[in-house]
């Protein structure tokens, strides 16, 4: 099992990042809640990291802060839930907001987020009421770099911006409505997405 890498990133395509740690280039997929946090490409990083094994391939997950993996660890225990998934909640909704919604029983925000029903919402406040106590709550270290800049790449930012909520399971209808509700003067990747999904939640 793969539990941290520290290198230098290389690349970030939400929600796609590569690392280059001593020469080697890991590819690992990442919530934007993650994304938000990263330094510029180029700069050194550090990440919390876990491996999904599936049949047709071995899928890197990487996280800025411990306690974003083990809510991501936990939510692909809940039957119906996963990864894609669980990489979408991380993507709507931060570690507090999520655990706000859960104790609050509030299955109409959770339902905002792509590939979650009723039935699923409902399923994972009964179920990760108890397991939210157990997670653990202290940082142990986030991120690391300068602040976030926008990635050196060919790509328009609303380009990036349409392809990473399509890869977190939006609709493209839904993705063109939710990036025409952006502020033409937000001009960064991460900021359009921030700012489209702070608007597929209200």
């Amino acid at each position: 099992m793969i539990g941290f890498l520290r290198g230098r990133l290389a690349a970030k395509h939400p929600p796609g990042l590569l690392i280059d740690v001593n020469g080697v280039g890991y590819e690992l997929e990442a919530p934007m809640s993650t994304f938000y946090g990263l330094p510029s490409v180029g700069a050194d990083v550090g990440l919390h990291t876990h491996l999904v094994v599936r049949e047709d391939a071995h899928v890197l997950f990487g996280f800025g802060s411990e306690r974003e993996r083990s809510l991501f660890r936990e939510l692909i225990k809940v039957s119906g839930v996963g990864p894609r998934i669980a990489l979408g909640i991380l993507s709507g909704a931060s570690v507090d907001e999520f655990y706000r919604c859960v104790e609050a029983q509030d299955a109409a925000s959770l339902t905002r987020i792509p590939g979650i029903g009723r039935k699923t919402a409902e399923r994972l406040i009964v179920e990760m009421r108890d397991r939210l106590k157990a997670l653990a709550l202290g940082p142990a270290f986030e991120a690391k770099g300068a602040p976030a800049g926008t990635a050196r790449n060919a790509s328009s930012p609303q380009a990036e911006a349409f392809s990473a909520l399509v890869a977190l399971g939006y609709k493209p209808p839904e993705v063109t409505r939710l990036l025409q509700k952006v502020d033409p003067s937000v001009t960064t990747t991460e900021e359009l997405i921030r700012h489209a999904l702070r608007a597929a939640s209200s």
